[in-house]
């Protein structure tokens, strides 16, 4: 009975943060405002579901899957993050590197 409100309650939390993401992506006006609100959904929901797995099965063969797979999820998002905001970049600019404006010294901040 706990275990299973436990499992309830992980994965209630892990569909909230996919339904507010879903809602920030929506309503920001760019893709670098968008691109904010998809990272709880590449790292806190794949964790949350990850632990409603091994709370369900405990330590098991599929529970070290599930893990794994977590893991190389948690850290592909921010990889497919940096590489999205650069595709926008290069759209934008048709350059991902920030150009410096003439007369100003290199490193002083200004573009």
């Amino acid at each position: 009975m706990v275990r299973q409100i436990t499992v309830d309650a992980l994965l209630s939390l892990a569909v909230l943060v996919a339904l507010a993401s879903a809602l920030g992506v929506a309503v920001m006006p760019d893709v670098y405002q968008k691109l904010h609100y998809v990272t709880p959904l590449a790292t806190v929901a794949p964790v949350l579901v990850g632990l409603a797995v091994l709370v369900q099965s405990g330590w098991s063969a599929i529970s070290g899957q599930t893990f794994v797979t977590v893991i190389l999820v948690v850290i592909a998002g921010p990889v497919v993050s940096h590489a999205t905001i650069r595709a926008a970049k290069i759209r934008a600019d048709g350059d991902w590197r920030v150009r410096s404006q003439p007369g100003s010294a290199p490193g002083d901040g200004r573009r």
